[in-house]
């Protein structure tokens, strides 16, 4: 089965055609981070009227890097939740347009499932159950993933993601948008323990996330060293802050994977790029006799091909939508959106 799928949830407009939910036939992608870096983060406004323009280009590049035509595909997914609204309903509409037009089912895909699903993509053997942690610039969860279409969230961040805090932090530091490749490079020189952070946990959740704290201790460390005219070693800042987040990321995940008791543990979203946070899991599930898998570095950050290979099994549940589909900006990962 061949599904032509579309991903407009942020600032990537992405078309990709994937067979069975598991081979990429094409993927194209047309990012927006050069224009948005200016501004020091993503202005929803831009991005939308970006999608617009740039949607029809990508989603017949994708098709003809398929070597296929809209009538050779079965069926259109589009990414439907959660994002950026205005980003959301460009894809939403478009890809209505061309399922209705076609007369091919319309499969709406959850963004958050769809990071998890790019590991079907690299790692044939991969089935559920197995519990994931998705990490990425707006979401930081641990995920039970119980069937392909079956899942419970066990912890997630109150306040800042993962990813915004790299991007928060490193703005303090001096790097642009988007900050986390900028800190992973700069991790690499640095002294990992020369700045000792905080661990910030939330009381009575142990497997919940809070980032907000240790962004704010960076920027605060920032502006104490400048007003006593001392010299931060943004090196070792950034390997400081780079450790932090992979430790309480890691803690959280292992703790989970014991109590739950899961052996085949998962990582998914834009973070999961991350150097830092990749060896301190391989390290960690190594100790503990986990099964770890890991999307390569082109399949960490959005793209329409995850969102192909998820819609393959949310079509098998009978999850097809009609032309009421409608973009949400919020929605939990273990609510249907149909």
């Amino acid at each position: 089965m061949k599904i032509l799928a579309i991903e407009s949830s942020c600032d990537e407009t992405a078309a990709a055609v994937v067979e069975d939910g598991r081979k990429v036939l094409s993927s194209a992608v047309n990012s927006q981070v050069e224009e948005h870096r200016k501004y020091g983060g993503v202005v929803p406004e831009i991005a939308s009227r970006r999608h617009t323009e740039n949607i029809v280009g990508i989603v017949d590049e994708a098709l003809r890097e398929a070597g296929c035509n809209l009538e050779d595909v079965d069926a259109v997914a589009v990414t439907a939740a959660p994002g950026l609204i205005g980003a959301l309903l460009v894809g939403v509409n478009y890809a209505k347009g061309l399922a209705l037009a076609a007369g091919k089912p319309l499969i709406p895909v959850h963004h958050i499932r769809g990071h998890i699903a790019a590991n079907y993509l690299a790692h044939p053997d991969l089935k559920p159950p197995f519990l994931c942690l998705v990490a990425s610039g707006g979401h930081s969860h641990i995920i039970e993933v119980k069937s392909y279409t079956e899942f419970s969230v066990i912890g997630k961040t109150r306040d800042d993601a993962a990813g915004e805090a790299f991007d928060k932090a490193a703005r303090a530091m001096g790097y642009p948008y988007p900050g986390g490749v900028f800190v992973d490079k700069a991790a690499q020189k640095g002294d990992p323990a020369k700045y000792p952070l905080p661990h910030p946990k939330v009381e009575g959740s142990p497997y919940d996330f809070s980032f907000s704290g240790l962004k704010t201790a960076v920027i605060n460390l920032i502006h104490n060293a400048a007003q006593k005219g001392q010299e931060v070693d943004t090196d070792s800042l950034c390997a400081s802050f780079q450790k932090t987040v992979a430790e309480i990321l890691t803690g959280r995940l292992m703790l989970a994977a014991d109590t739950y008791g899961y052996r085949t543990i998962v990582v998914a979203g834009g973070v999961s790029a991350n150097s830092g946070l990749r060896s301190m899991l391989e390290n960690a599930c190594q100790e503990q006799g986990y099964q770890l898998y890991m999307p390569p570095l082109n399949l960490c950050g959005d793209n329409a091909a995850m969102i192909g290979s998820q819609a393959y099994y949310e079509y098998l549940d009978g999850q097809i939508a009609g032309l009421s589909l409608n973009g949400t900006a919020s929605m939990p990962i273990d609510q249907p959106l149909v």
